[in-house]
C-alpha cells in the first residue's frame, strides 16, 4: 500500500493514490494533486544519511570505498515534501541532486541482528539529498552547510509498505533534470545493504518509528540551476518532483 500526507483546507490528511492526477482522502473524497500541499510522507524522526555508499559514486569523486558506514545526521529543517522548492544560494557554483532510497523505521529497536532487520522496516520512499560542493570540506565529514540547509532534502511523495517491495536491494534509481535523464543506478550496487545499516546504527543507538535512513546515491551527479525541475524516481516507489529556485524567489513573502 502507498500512503502520503498532504495539507488541504486547513488540515493534514493521510491519502492514497486515486485516478491519475488525484489523491483519495480517508473519507473517500478525491482531490486534485495540484490543489494540495504535499508533506513528507511520514512524521520524520532522526534522519541518518550515508556518504559514499555506492562504489561507483565513490570512484566518481576519487575516493576509496569506505570499510565501515559513513553516517551523518540531518535536522528536521532539511526535510520538505513533493513539489516543493529548494534554494540554490547566490554564492553556489556547483549544486547537485542525490537520488536516494529512504528506509523508514517502523518499530523501536536496539542491538538489532542483521537477520532480524527487515521486521523493523515500515516501508520505503524516495529522497533527493541536495549538496553544494562549494561548502564541502571533506566527503567523509560533510559540514552543516552542505547537508543541513533549510529545505535541502525533498522526501516522498509516497510511503510504500515494506511487504509491497519484494527486493529493495534491486530497485532502479533515475534522476531527470528538465526531462533529461542524468543519473541511473540500482540499489543492488550499495556497499552496505539495508540490514547491515540497521544493525550498525542500532549497535550504538536506539532506532525509533519515523527514523529515516538515506542510503546514498549512485554516480551521475550534475549541477542544477534556478528554474530546473528535478525528478528523482525509484522503481516501485514513485517519482519525487522538486524545483530549484533562487534567493529572491525562496525568500519572497508568501
Amino acid at each position: 500500500m502507498k500512503r502520503a500526507r498532504i495539507a488541504w483546507q486547513g488540515a493534514i490528511h493521510s491519502v492514497t493514490p486515486a485516478d491519475a492526477g488525484q489523491v483519495q482522502l480517508a473519507d473517500g473524497r478525491c482531490v486534485a494533486e495540484q490543489d494540495v500541499v504535499w508533506l513528507p510522507p511520514v512524521d520524520v524522526g532522526t534522519v541518518f544519511a550515508l556518504g559514499l555508499n555506492y562504489a561507483d559514486h565513490a570512484k566518481e569523486l576519487a575516493f576509496k570505498a569506505p570499510e565501515t558506514p559513513l553516517v551523518f545526521l540531518k535536522g528536521p529543517n532539511t526535510i520538505i515534501g513533493h513539489q516543493a522548492n529548494t534554494r540554490r544560494p547566490a554564492d553556489a557554483t556547483y549544486m547537485h541532486y542525490e537520488c536516494e532510497l529512504a528506509v523508514v523505521i517502523g518499530q523501536r529497536g536496539k542491538h538489532i541482528a542483521k537477520a532480524d532487520a527487515w521486521q523493523y522496516v515500515a516501508g520505503y520512499t524516495v529522497a533527493n539529498d541536495y549538496a553544494i560542493r562549494d561548502y564541502l570540506e571533506n566527503y567523509y565529514r560533510p559540514n552543516l552547510r552542505v547537508k543541513n540547509r533549510d529545505g535541502c532534502t525533498p522526501l516522498g511523495p509516497w510511503l510504500t509498505d515494506r511487504d509491497d517491495i519484494a527486493n529493495p536491494m534491486a530497485l532502479a534509481l533515475t534522476t531527470r533534470v528538465n526531462g533529461v535523464t542524468t543519473q541511473t543506478g540500482s540499489t543492488a550496487d550499495m556497499i552496505f545493504d539495508i540490514p547491515t545499516l540497521i544493525a550498525y546504527l542500532s549497535s550504538f543507538m536506539t532506532l525509533n518509528p519515523g527514523d529515516v535512513i538515506l542510503t546514498g546515491t549512485p554516480e551521475g551527479l550534475a549541477d542544477v540551476k534556478a528554474g530546473d525541475v528535478v525528478e528523482t524516481e525509484i522503481e516501485g516507489l514513485g517519482c519525487l518532483v522538486n524545483r530549484i529556485v533562487d534567493d529572491q524567489t525562496f525568500f519572497a513573502p508568501a
